[in-house]
């Protein structure tokens, strides 16, 4: 059994797609249809920058979107099961038709927006722990909440030793020092513009399920396994509901991706720009069959 997973924010960088844009007419309609809903000129942004620009989440998040779908787009086969990393779930609603091309890249857009104003409202920060049990960065998690009086979670359970944590910026730091003293193999600050996955995400809650009420999802058409969850589900009210959780609940990728394999998927297809996820599906199950569409 084949699953095709969707890469999320970290995966974007300059110069993304072109090759794709300038060889297919198919995408590069896509890619100006897409320019034409969004109002400006997202593929500029992908192909030429700069950096800075395109980190920022309000580009980066519809950039790696259109890019992931514009390439299942052109793919001749469906998948048993789809997974997305926190935005990739988006990704993954289009693979398994819970909604189309317009409404994801709305629905994208509208989410980048929310999350960077709410980053803003709420500055925060985010650290990668490697090397220590999932278990154990919990608790120092929940030691350096305790301390600085103000939030640190676990955000993304990436695979086996590799999380990422997120909150408040003293309470992050002071998560790092506690994981270097517990003896972490790495903990570093990553350069993110707020602090995804966390409680400090609640300004965007709002908006993003208000515009979610007033969308229609179809019951995905194969198990689209929702990252709130890490489990499967073919409810489209279901869908919904963990895509709202999904915003400031942790990534529980890692559990994801062992319940994928204990479920019978052997084939993994990560589809989107870069190769972060067949990464993790590597560290993640040893025997499984992995390749990309970048």
């Amino acid at each position: 059994m084949k699953a095709f997973i969707f890469p999320g924010q970290g995966s974007q960088s300059v110069g993304m797609a072109k090759e794709h844009f300038e060889t297919d007419s198919d995408i590069k309609q896509l890619f100006l249809k897409a320019n034409d809903q969004l109002g400006y000129n997202l593929s500029d942004i992908m192909f030429e920058g700069p950096t800075d620009k395109l980190m920022q989440t309000k580009y980066t998040q519809p950039a790696i979107f259109l890019h992931s779908v514009a390439l299942f787009m052109q793919m001749d086969e469906e998948p048993d099961a789809v997974a997305g990393h926190s935005l990739g779930e988006i990704s993954a609603l289009v693979a398994s038709s819970v909604i189309d091309f317009e409404t994801a890249l709305d629905l994208v857009n509208l989410r980048g927006n929310l999350m960077q104003e709410a980053g803003e409202v709420h500055p925060g920060g985010m650290a990668a722990i490697i090397g220590m049990d999932d278990e154990v960065v919990d608790t120092i998690c929940e030691k350096a909440t305790a301390e600085i009086q103000k939030p640190v979670v676990a955000a993304n359970y990436n695979c086996p030793g590799q999380l990422v944590i997120s909150g408040d910026v003293d309470a992050v730091k002071k998560a790092v020092d506690l994981a270097k003293e517990e003896g972490c193999r790495l903990a570093k600050i990553l350069p993110v513009s707020g602090a995804f996955h966390s409680p400090l995400m609640k300004p965007a809650l709002e908006g993003l399920q208000k515009r979610l009420e007033e969308i229609s999802f179809n019951d995905p058409e194969c198990p689209l396994y929702s990252n709130a969850t890490a489990e499967p589900t073919q409810d489209a009210n279901t869908v919904k509901e963990n895509l709202i959780a999904q915003l400031t609940s942790p990534v529980k990728w890692t559990q994801t991706l062992r319940n994928m394999g204990s479920n019978g998927i052997t084939d993994f297809v990560e589809i989107g720009p870069g190769k972060v996820l067949q990464g993790l599906v590597k560290r993640t199950i040893s025997n499984a069959n992995i390749s990309g569409r970048q």
